[in-house]
């Protein structure tokens, strides 16, 4: 005959049993990590909640200047940049008028743009202005090459004065990743950068995106305006808040199965501690199985609730 293997939540023979007080100090520290694992949880959600309503807050700053700005009316470059090269963040995408003219063999690509469903690239030029001041502008975005990855053809920008309107966007930061570029090319529009490969001493708080030109001339593919979609930020932030309130629920559901399957055990040792006295036969009857044959029929129980069982039997014989 196989001998049965003792169940991991049963106590073996040689197991000391432990008290009431003992079952229910283990099952206290047992909930107490539970909730202190749902308070870590609850704090992790509220910090990436917190991160998304600053997000949020930070695109309604951009949609705000985009809604006060894009449209307006617009103004000598000279009213908006002095001579000190300062631009003020509160500026961005206002137009502005240039006059002078365009910088000639200084032309400068950007790579890596997202444009038109692929890695596309923007051409940037230095606009020589009347007062000696340069600007670099950004005139366009071209797609990559049939057969090469540099555009097939780069229109170049009209000679002689012009008079030209461009949108004012602040310099862009290096990218984190320290990525490079090839010669005459840069990967942002980081503009000591762009003064760098060009050669010359450029405006570096600030540059243009082209809207037009008072003289006819090819150009590379306007730019789509800003977005005024507020993204996912707000219902993100709100998520995170439910999530933290989900892992309180889940604890405390798992804490009230742990007592009803208690309370259940308990009922179910009474039981059968009355209704099957020592000798009788068992039967199929749920409350006159013996306790061995009911822990088996339930499945794996906890530890605790075994042992508890055990102390009640012994306390109503």
């Amino acid at each position: 005959m196989t001998p049965r293997v003792p169940d991991a939540n049963t106590p073996g023979e040689h197991d000391a049993p432990r008290t009431l007080a003992q079952i229910r100090r283990a099952r206290a520290v047992r909930w107490s990590a539970y909730g202190a694992l749902a308070i870590v949880f609850a704090i992790v959600c509220v910090f990436l909640s917190d991160w998304q309503f600053s997000r949020n807050a930070e695109r309604s700053v951009q949609l705000d200047l985009v809604a006060s700005n894009y449209e307006e009316a617009p103004v000598p470059l000279a009213d908006v940049i002095g001579a000190d090269g300062a631009f003020a963040p509160s500026d961005e995408w206002r137009p502005v008028t240039l006059r002078g003219e365009y910088v000639h063999d200084d032309q400068v690509l950007v790579r890596n743009r997202a444009h038109g469903g692929s890695s596309a690239y923007e051409v940037l030029e230095p606009f020589r202005l009347d007062d000696g001041r340069v600007l670099i502008v950004d005139r366009g975005w071209l797609p990559p090459g049939r057969t090469q990855p540099l555009p097939d053809a780069i229109p170049a920008p009209p000679a002689g004065p012009v008079e030209v309107e461009v949108r004012l966007r602040p310099s862009e930061p290096l990218p984190p990743s320290g990525r490079s570029a090839p010669e005459g090319q840069v990967p942002t529009i980081h503009l000591p950068a762009v003064a760098e490969v060009t050669g010359t001493d450029t405006i570096t708080s600030a540059y243009g995106m082209l809207v037009s030109e008072d003289v006819e001339a090819e150009r590379a593919f306007t730019p789509d305006p800003p977005s005024a979609d507020p993204g996912p930020h707000l219902s993100y932030a709100i998520q995170w808040i439910l999530f933290a309130l989900m892992g309180f629920i889940f604890i405390g559901y798992v804490i009230r199965s742990e007592i009803r399957h208690s309370r259940e055990d308990a009922a179910d040792a009474a039981a059968a501690a009355a209704g099957n006295p020592a000798g009788a036969p068992e039967t199929a009857t749920p409350t006159t199985r013996s306790l061995p044959n009911m822990r088996r029929q339930k499945g794996r129980r906890d530890r605790d609730s075994v042992d508890e069982d055990a102390i009640l039997d012994a306390n109503e014989r």
